[in-house]
């Protein structure tokens, strides 16, 4: 019952947000019965629909031909509903300032006194046409004062009409440039971030130790080889020792993604790559996604550790595998070691970071959250996760969460680039 409600508010929302954009962008710049407003409408109609399929499409196992078709108008239509709509209304606020300023300029007055003065209009015309000089007297003025004087309406058709295209073309181009800006950042491939993470238990020997950590690829119906190439190339010009894929590397079928993948073959590293699932791996058949990234050379952390040379490396599955008998295990994973060994923690979510602190993990390292991939969903992210993104202190266990490399739904960022992030392991006896 709770679901049906939240989806029918959800709903409502979306119903509302879209009559608004309508209104805005094509009831208020054009002409009844024209080109433009049949266009607009019918964009109006479609653009939700194309989104509804990109959403329901790979789970419904439509063919991926269909799934990429719709992925890309569907997705993109979300993100520029959002920032269309941000833009919309900071220019509620320049609306009444731009008519202020052009009825001065007509020498109309205020827009207050245009909304009077349109309203003084109206009470005019009509006893003219009925001939009664008694009915238009207004606030005890003379008949004929009042009927012969020039009655401006600055809020007249076409200065209306004016105001609406400038603040809907001024609110287009802030909100479509922003998300192609956004998927720009997306196409173009994530930055390298450098940290330098201190474990106080971490050997001389390990200092400096490199762990190239990528997380939320994402591979699907929009990010495909390309990407991953394009992700391959870079983790490898930094010359990690080690690679840890933390999650959500596809969305989709090994059958629909498996030639996506392959390029992660070529990750070179002196200690191999490792890999964790993340959530939308459940979504897409974790058990095959498992054994062919192990195919491709990569080695699954299954609730299990390896000693490295200076520290234990563990890796836990993401607590979406819950759903298929597949939890986290800690214990597996971290039970029975020595403690006095510094230790790595490979999960997909932030939110375990209370459990990383009970078995005495050094370092967790995560993703998942995105950063909020679209401002400002980082402000919704904080209220799911612990840290949305960097690194933080939770006792004496250290979280660093990264914002991913890839997208989920729109191919687009804001706010939250995409990045790939080189870990320096530092030891305090160094």
């Amino acid at each position: 019952m709770v679901f049906v409600l939240v989806a029918l508010a959800v709903l409502a929302l979306l119903v509302g947000v879209h009559r608004y954009v309508w209104r805005r962008f094509v009831a208020d710049t054009t002409a009844p019965g024209g080109t433009l407003r049949r266009v607009g409408t019918a964009a109006v109609w479609l653009l939700p629909l194309l989104s509804v399929g990109a959403l329901v499409s790979g789970r419904t196992g439509a063919p991926f031909w269909l799934q990429q078709v719709l992925a890309w108008p569907g997705y993109l239509w979300l993100a520029a509903l959002l920032y269309l709509t941000l833009a919309l209304l900071v220019g509620e606020a320049v609306r009444p300032v731009l008519r202020r300023v052009l009825a001065r300029r007509a020498g109309g007055g205020t827009a207050t006194e245009n909304d009077s003065a349109e309203s003084l209009s109206s009470q005019v015309e009509a006893p003219a046409a009925g001939n009664s000089p008694a009915r238009a007297a207004v606030s005890g003025a003379p008949a004929t004062l009042v009927a012969d004087a020039p009655v401006t309406a600055p809020a007249d058709p076409t200065r209306r009409l004016f105001v609406a295209r400038a603040v809907g073309g001024a609110a287009a181009v802030a909100g479509l440039g922003t998300v192609g800006y956004g998927t720009y950042g997306v196409l173009r491939g994530p930055r390298v971030k450098q940290v330098t993470v201190p474990l106080a238990k971490l050997p001389r020997g390990a200092h400096g130790f490199r762990i190239a950590v990528v997380s939320d690829i994402h591979l699907g119906p929009i990010l495909g080889r390309a990407h991953t190439q394009r992700i391959v190339d870079t983790i490898n010009r930094t010359q990690p020792d080690l690679i840890a894929v933390v999650g959500d590397l596809v969305d989709g079928s090994v059958a629909d993604l498996g030639p996506a993948a392959e390029p992660l073959a070529q990750l070179e590293a002196r200690h191999g790559a490792f890999f964790v699932t993340g959530n939308h791996e459940y979504f897409s058949g974790a058990t095959q996604w498992v054994h062919h990234v192990r195919e491709l050379g990569l080695r699954p952390l299954e609730n299990a550790r390896v000693e490295i040379d200076g520290f234990d490396l563990a890796g836990v599955n993401d607590v979406a595998g819950e759903s298929e008998g597949q939890d986290p295990d800690f214990e597996r994973a971290l039970g029975g070691r020595d403690r006095a060994r510094a230790s790595v923690l490979l999960a997909h979510q932030p939110v375990v970071i209370d459990d990383a602190v009970s078995y005495g993990v050094d370092l967790q390292l995560s993703g998942h959250t995105h950063g909020g991939q679209l401002w400002p969903g980082n402000y919704v992210a904080e209220l799911a996760n612990p840290t949305v993104a960097g690194l933080e202190r939770y006792g004496d266990t250290q979280l660093y969460v990264s914002r991913g490399a890839g997208a989920w739904g729109p191919p687009v960022r804001v706010g939250a680039p995409s990045d790939i992030t080189v870990v320096h392991l530092a030891s305090r006896q160094a």
